[in-house]
């Protein structure tokens, strides 16, 4: 994390600004990893988390990875409060 965005975490939580962000799982390392950005809005989170597992087709193709369903790694928004819902929901 670069100074700044320590900064922005720390003027964001001193005036209790709620934020939502991103957190992606490698399924086949089974490992949690975070993905840069903070958004305002859960809808703000919900376009970022749609980029993201575009990107994520492009780098994991379905036809290697099996998708979502596979071992393409998997994409959660993380509300203000600290629960995680995987996007897209219903997976």
């Amino acid at each position: 994390m670069t100074k700044y965005m320590t900064m922005l975490a720390r003027i964001l939580r001193r005036f209790s600004i709620q934020t939502w962000e991103l957190r992606g799982y490698d399924t086949f390392a089974g490992e949690w990893y975070p993905i840069p950005g903070r958004f305002f809005s859960e809808r703000a989170a919900r376009r970022a988390a749609q980029h993201e597992l575009k990107q994520l087709e492009q780098m994991q193709p379905t036809k290697y990875s099996g998708g979502q369903h596979g071992i393409q790694d998997q994409v959660y928004i993380v509300h203000p409060d600290g629960k995680m819902i995987r996007y897209p929901p219903g997976i």
